[in-house]
């Protein structure tokens, strides 16, 4: 039995885990600071570092109790590096250099965005290798191929606003709070749409062939608000809402499909916040019916979050690949952030 320690402070969320031979959760403690941040509407680094800080210690004593084990029976610590707010990473890599000095554990550096992928994980038989992994959260919305641990190619990428990212805008012209993903979807939910009504939005880059795989939805912001502006004082939050989501989510489903014809791989995985969304996870099963390829998907939300969790299951890999780093290990706010062994 191989017992490892997740640490996770890129963001936030504060959260420590433990997993078991990669693939079965111990325990997980998180720390959401969604309420700390909500007056700003968006992520304060400064508040994001001081809050893991305050807590990442008291997660950490939670954690251990929970999972009845000490210090001893751990075998790797795993700790997000890249990519993230420095100042937060920073508070998890300390953490990690503390914890390995003092019981001679060794540490894994662990990739955020390929630890949203692998933590599919903790719920099945992980897929063969490549699959097409989809990530769609408040900083990314991206495809990639994911060819092995630690080996992944970008194949798509955002050109300006990610999806979760243009949800919080949307939410906050729209005068719903933050974060604006379950609120937009909600309010998309309450929308009777009368048969033959056609969308106040156009298609987004519909032009695009199958050579060019991208997202982009500052458009689609734009085009919100100067409706919004030709309706006057009738806000039409809902129906809004509706059209919103239903075209950013159309354009997940074409680049997926567009990924699918251009590699020829069938195993798609998608993670990240965004898919907490239920209509997101509905278009995409239906999808996969329709286009006759295998999806994957946590199907426990908090998955979906940044937690500790992925972060372990990760690490697990890792170090079966003994891919360790000494305590002088770097962090990086870049995603292709490549780590000198």
């Amino acid at each position: 039995m191989v017992y490892g320690l997740g640490i996770e402070s890129s963001c936030d969320e504060t959260s420590i885990a433990i997993v078991k031979d990669g693939k079965e959760l111990v325990s997980l403690k998180l720390y959401s600071q969604i309420e700390t941040h909500s007056p700003y509407r968006g992520v304060v680094p400064e508040i994001a570092s001081r809050a893991h800080l305050e807590k990442i210690n008291s997660l950490l004593s939670l954690c251990m109790e929970e999972s009845n084990l000490s210090f001893q029976d751990l075998s790797y610590i795993a700790v997000t590096g890249y990519p993230g707010l420095v100042g937060s990473l920073m508070i998890g890599a300390q953490l990690a250099r503390c914890i390995s000095l003092v019981h001679s554990i060794p540490i894994v550096l662990v990739n955020h965005l390929e630890a949203h992928l692998a933590v599919i994980g903790l719920e099945g038989e992980l897929p063969a290798f490549p699959w097409l992994g989809v990530l769609l959260s408040g900083g990314n919305s991206s495809i990639y191929i994911y060819k092995g641990f630690g080996d992944l190619e970008l194949l798509a990428d955002t050109q300006d606003d990610s999806l979760g990212e243009a949800f919080d805008k949307v939410s906050a012209i729209l005068n719903l709070p933050y974060p604006g993903g379950p609120t937009i979807e909600k309010k998309a939910l309450q929308y009777q749409r009368p048969k033959g009504e056609k969308s106040p939005f156009p298609k987004l880059l519909k032009e695009d062939g199958l050579e060019l795989i991208r997202f982009s939805y500052s458009g689609l912001k734009t085009a919100v608000l100067y409706y919004l502006k030709s309706l006057g004082s009738d806000l039409q939050v809902d129906k809004v809402s509706y059209y919103f989501q239903k075209t950013a989510f159309e354009l997940v489903l074409r680049n997926i499909n567009k990924a699918i014809q251009k590699t020829q791989i069938k195993t798609v995985v998608a993670a990240g916040g965004v898919l907490a969304n239920e209509t997101l996870r509905s278009l995409l099963e239906t999808e996969k019916t329709n286009r006759s390829f295998q999806l994957y998907y946590p199907q426990k939300k908090i998955y979906c979050t940044d937690n500790g969790a992925m972060v372990a299951c990760l690490g697990y890999h890792l170090w079966k690949e003994k891919k360790f780093v000494g305590l002088d290990f770097k962090v990086s706010p870049k995603r292709n952030f490549e780590q000198i062994l």
